[in-house]
This record gives C-alpha cells, sequence and structure tokens, in this order.
C-alpha cells in the first residue's frame, strides 16, 4: 500500500484550459498565451505586467475553482487507486487572496468524487509537510521547510518539460507503470 498525494489544480482539474476560456471570452481584444507555449509555471508571471491584474482576476472570481473540468481519466485512476488499497490525498494550495478558492475545492472534490473522499482533502501552501510516497504536482519545483519524504511525480505540462531527473506521468493513462505500485 502506498500514500498517493494528487494536487488538484492542472493535475485532477483542468485549471488552464478553463483560464484560457475565460480569458478570451472576457479579453476577446487580449493576446493570450496558449499552453503549449506557457514555459512558467505561475500564469500570471507568463503575460506581460500590464495584464497580471486581469490574469488574478479571472482566477480568484467565485466560482472559477468549482466550474474546472476533470482532466480525463483521473478521477477514475484515484478511484482505481483506492480500490487497490492505496490511500490517496488530494494535497492541493490555495490561492491566498481568494476567499471562495478553499471551499470551492472541498466542493468539487464532493462533486466530482464523492462525500466520503471530502475528507482526504490535505489544504496546504506547503506540502513538504505533508507525509507521503509520492506527489504527482504540476508544479516543477516543490520547496518549503522540509525535505519532502514524498517522491516528486511531475505530471506533464509545457511550463514543467524542462525539469529533467523526475519522473514523468504524461496523461492519466500511464499512471500504472510511472508510480510502480505493483
Amino acid at each position: 500500500m502506498a500514500v498517493i498525494l494528487l494536487d488538484m489544480d492542472d493535475v485532477l482539474a483542468e485549471f488552464e484550459r478553463n483560464f484560457l476560456e475565460r480569458w478570451r471570452s472576457r479579453h476577446p481584444d487580449l493576446p493570450f498565451i496558449p499552453l503549449d507555449q506557457r514555459s512558467i509555471f505561475k500564469l500570471e508571471r507568463q503575460y506581460p505586467d500590464e495584464h497580471r491584474d486581469k490574469v488574478r482576476a479571472i482566477m480568484r472570481e467565485p466560482g472559477f475553482f468549482l466550474a474546472l473540468d476533470p482532466i480525463p481519466g483521473g478521477l477514475e485512476a484515484v478511484r482505481e487507486m483506492v480500490a487497490q488499497r492505496h490511500e490517496v490525498f488530494f494535497c492541493t494550495a490555495p490561492v491566498s487572496d481568494c476567499p471562495t478558492c478553499p471551499m470551492e475545492k472541498f466542493q468539487w472534490i464532493e462533486r466530482h468524487m464523492g462525500a466520503d473522499f471530502v475528507r482526504r482533502i490535505v489544504l496546504t501552501s506547503d506540502k513538504t509537510l505533508v507525509r507521503g510516497d509520492f506527489l504527482v504536482d504540476d508544479n516543477p519545483q516543490i520547496s518549503g521547510v522540509k525535505i519532502p519524504e514524498w517522491e516528486h511525480i511531475v505530471f506533464d505540462f509545457p511550463y514543467n518539460r524542462s525539469v529533467q531527473g523526475k519522473r514523468r506521468l504524461v496523461g492519466w493513462n500511464d499512471w500504472r507503470s510511472v508510480l510502480r505500485l505493483w
């Protein structure tokens, strides 16, 4: 049995796609950065200074996190992991200046996974404090106050492809071979 920690945004929930849809809808006259051209993990840093407030405003809208679609195969992978008797926890960081973010993350898990899974949420801005065997996260560089006990599995996105020396999960179809749990 393994303890598997899963990030939510852009690991289980389509953060980037939802942002781009809202950006194009609200600012059709402004340029946008397609996902395949993203090179920086922090979305607002990818945009010019004059647009960063608009980027932040979209990510902090009430309902933004609750409206995210599941990433294909992710929820099924979680259910299979649990069925295989692995301990799975959703280890996610809140957006610190978005008062609706924490509650919406809880509501998202309840909506897509069921009420029993809500108790599996670990909301933290420092994932190094959480114990586990694996952390699946799109953030290419996880840092905090401790040396993590978990192995960082990078969930593939264009902005983290320069990271070397870590296992990489390219979509949920491949999770069994990447995590090597059996």
